[in-house]
């Protein structure tokens, strides 16, 4: 749980719906840590509403960024530090997004090495992904990486967590995971493994005419 606290303090980030800050809760840190403790081992543990904080995008028009409250960042992140190494070994290697140890640098270097190889390049986006993956098809590659039943039931509370927007409304989610939370990352890797990353296409090799078989594995 400290461990947790840490990593959430040194990534920072805004106050959620209560409105406390990281700093205001380290004025009771271990009061407040002892509570989301005792909460999240006794299976009581509910997360509170999501604050949605529209951002304006280059292309226009803007993305909701989901803020969760500092308590449940650190809970995200209790569930994070468990789920995240027993997913991680069935990733691809050359999937960047979200992984520890990798960054988009990375996925530049690489693709600077391979422009001496081949000549075209494949580039599409995914409109929405945090917004619209599926709670039941990311809830069955949750089952099938842990049998932990604490790491399943928090995860689809926080799946089904409510967003609430600035004038107080509560808007119930029954599907995506708001971008912004701690277990998202996670989550939409996990999804887009499964989804993308193990389909594949054959392509012809620019160097050696010969059929290879690519799998959609960039992002």
């Amino acid at each position: 749980m400290y461990e947790a606290y840490r990593l959430v303090k040194a990534n920072a980030g805004s106050a959620g719906v209560d409105k406390q800050s990281i700093a205001a809760f380290e004025e009771d840190l271990k009061d407040n840590l002892y509570k989301l403790w005792n909460r999240m081992s006794s299976g009581s543990y509910m997360p509170p509403p999501v604050r949605a904080v529209p951002i304006p995008k280059k292309s226009g028009g803007e993305r909701i960024l989901g803020v969760p409250t500092v308590s449940d960042r650190i809970a995200q992140m209790v569930v994070k530090l468990e789920f995240e190494p027993k997913v991680e070994p069935y990733f691809l290697s050359d999937s960047y997004g979200y992984r520890p140890g990798k960054s988009a640098l990375d996925a530049v270097g690489v693709t600077r090495k391979r422009c001496w190889r081949y000549d075209w390049v494949v580039e599409f986006d995914i409109k929405g992904l945090f917004d619209n993956i599926p709670h039941d098809l990311l809830l069955k590659a949750v089952e099938k990486h842990t049998d932990s039943v604490w790491i399943r039931l928090y995860i689809k509370r926080w799946l089904t967590a409510p967003m609430q927007l600035s004038d107080g409304t509560k808007q119930a989610r029954d599907k995506g995971t708001p971008q912004g939370g701690v277990i998202s990352s996670i989550l939409s890797n996990l999804y887009l493994h499964y989804v993308f990353e193990l389909e594949q296409a054959v392509v012809t090799d620019p160097v050696t005419d010969a059929d290879v078989t690519h799998g959609y594995q960039w992002r």
